[in-house]
């Protein structure tokens, strides 16, 4: 028994491992454009001064996302390559490598905050620590997802450390009693603030904390204590996340929070009268059914029957099984026991763990699948409860060889195929553009993204005084509107320096040679895979395979 889990220790190591050289190499898919456009591409603009794109959700009108999270991020870890540069410490340090690096690094070091989180629950619900850390560790959510820099990411970081705060430990064989209510005012309001979804999380950890206070304390006037104590620290950090964000956004941006010279009491004054409550903002352009239209309308039931699967394998369909199991254990308990006049109360009150962790699952999967926008990443916060309830009672280890196929699969899917050209793109235009060639003699670049995720513009490493380069994209266009732009372009060459180049899938190059615009070099970029452009089965068994699953940078030619 110590040889296995001295050998289920080794292989978290290596997990643990890999999860951080993965993140140094780095990892080439692009997930979602969430990962850059609700962090680092915002605090690239602020504290780099760089040439960016400021999304909606960050846009003074009325912003949807605390800027708290970013600067605690992103923000530092652009702060401190700005410090060493202007120290002559490092006279590079910015550059698209360390763009990229710096912030997931910083993510993938909180990621540890899952296997601490794990670790210190599975004895309490009936799992073998060690064998718990090696099913997260080897997932690759945990990866590729928890290693970008995704809001989803910080909440599921919230939700584990809710779950230890609720959750009772174990000292010396006896149970100890949760931690104390601010701690777990001040993680549910960060958790409302990074995302609102997070009250779906929170909610079974909330109740089953409430209940544990009920049930633990003599007096009522303690319980009212310790819920009086939570709310009053949720206040106190909700006044936190109001002040921060209504500074930045009447600023906008830290530039100009900087040059205000105005007195402290008419500061105060304006931040009262504009005061900022993103989530408010996020609640009510969210729970308006047009506009989640705008990004996409799925079927209700596309989180359990496929986004689940997509994200958890086996796993996700294990749970589903004995949650069916449990509920119908549970209403044939409900029809024996209405008949008879037994008493109901308690028939749920004291559930097993087993299926307390379903509901930690299933009721935030319930709440985020009344909305008709549901994309996969909203649910990877769901992996602390699966993973617990997976591990306790061996349920994954029959299953061992589906999970590891499963796994490797997804990584390498996600974590390269997925746009996996892009990023290396941009850094191959970053160093183009910075090139000794360049600075000696400056030329103007037009860089034209077409069927591509919306490009980082921070990744360039272009400072906001620079009109030399422009930025295009097209995102998914038509050929005709396409063509238009392109050979608007070759036949707009205003200098003998001028370069223009367009980016686009393998599977939609075909489409240029329609164009009639002759270009110069051409530049592939492998592998590449855009699942709205996807490549055809037959091309994939053909020699011109590689194409297919590419990106391309083309140069224009310049019209005669």
């Amino acid at each position: 028994r110590r040889g296995a889990r001295a050998a289920m220790r080794a292989l978290w190591a290596l997990l643990g491992a890999l999860r951080a050289a993965w993140c140094l190499l780095p990892q080439a898919g692009y997930l979602h454009p969430d990962e850059f456009f609700q962090a680092p591409e915002v605090m690239a603009g602020d504290i780099l001064n760089l040439q960016v794109y400021y999304p909606w959700e960050f846009l003074s009108g009325s912003p949807c996302r605390t800027v708290v999270f970013p600067l605690m991020t992103s923000g530092v870890a652009y702060w401190v390559i700005k410090s060493l540069q202007q120290l002559d410490l490092c006279s590079s340090c910015v550059n698209s490598y360390t763009l990229l690096v710096l912030p997931r690094l910083l993510f993938t070091v909180f990621s540890f905050v899952l296997d601490y989180s794990v670790y210190r629950l599975a004895p309490f619900w009936g799992a073998d620590p060690w064998k718990a850390l090696v099913l997260l560790a080897g997932s690759y959510v945990t990866l590729v997802f928890y290693t970008r820099t995704l809001t989803n990411a910080l909440e599921g970081l919230l939700l584990a450390l809710l779950m230890v705060l609720v959750s009772p430990g174990k000292s010396d064989g006896s149970l100890v009693q949760p931690a104390s209510s601010p701690l777990i005012g001040i993680v549910t309001t960060a958790g409302f603030f990074n995302r609102p979804t997070f009250l779906a999380f929170a909610l079974m950890p909330l109740l089953y904390w409430a209940g544990s206070v009920v049930t633990s304390q003599k007096s009522i006037k303690t319980a009212v204590h310790h819920f009086l104590k939570l709310v009053l620290c949720a206040c106190f950090t909700a006044i936190v996340f109001v002040t921060a964000d209504t500074i930045y956004f009447t600023s906008m941006g830290l530039d100009n929070l900087y040059s205000i010279r105005e007195s402290p009491f008419d500061v105060i004054a304006q931040l009262h009268e504009k005061m900022v409550a993103t989530p408010l903002n996020f609640l009510s352009y969210n729970l308006n059914p047009h506009n989640l239209a705008l990004h996409g309308s799925h079927p209700r039931v596309t989180h359990f029957a496929v986004n689940g699967i997509m994200l958890f394998g086996i796993l996700h369909i294990l749970a589903m099984g004995d949650g069916f199991k449990i509920l119908k254990k549970y209403i044939q308990q409900l029809i024996w026991v209405t008949p008879n006049h037994h008493d109901l109360s308690g028939l749920l009150a004291h559930s097993e763990g087993n299926s307390t962790l379903l509901l930690f699952y299933f009721v935030p999967l319930a709440f985020l699948s009344l909305f008709s926008h549901q994309e996969p990443r909203f649910l990877i916060p769901l992996i602390l409860p699966l993973v617990l309830f997976s591990a306790s009672q061996n349920r994954a280890v029959k299953w061992k060889p589906v999970i590891v196929i499963f796994n490797i699969l997804g990584a390498l899917l996600f974590g390269c195929l997925h746009q996996g050209g892009l990023i290396p793109c941009l850094f191959h235009l970053e160093q183009l553009m910075h090139s000794p060639e360049s600075s000696i003699h400056p030329r103007n670049y037009t860089l034209l993204f077409a069927h591509t995720y919306m490009p980082p513009r921070s990744l360039l490493n272009i400072k906001k005084s620079d009109t030399h380069i422009e930025v295009i994209d097209m995102a998914g266009s038509k050929e005709e509107t396409l063509c238009q732009t392109v050979e608007q372009q070759a036949d707009n060459f205003t200098c003998n320096d001028c370069h223009v180049f367009v980016i686009i899938p393998g599977t939609v190059r075909t489409t240029l040679r329609k164009c009639g615009v002759s270009f110069k070099n051409e530049t592939l970029i492998f592998p590449h895979l855009s699942m709205e452009d996807p490549p055809q089965i037959h091309f994939l068994f053909s020699g011109n395979w590689r194409s297919q699953l590419g990106l391309y940078i083309l140069q224009v030619g310049r019209h005669q």
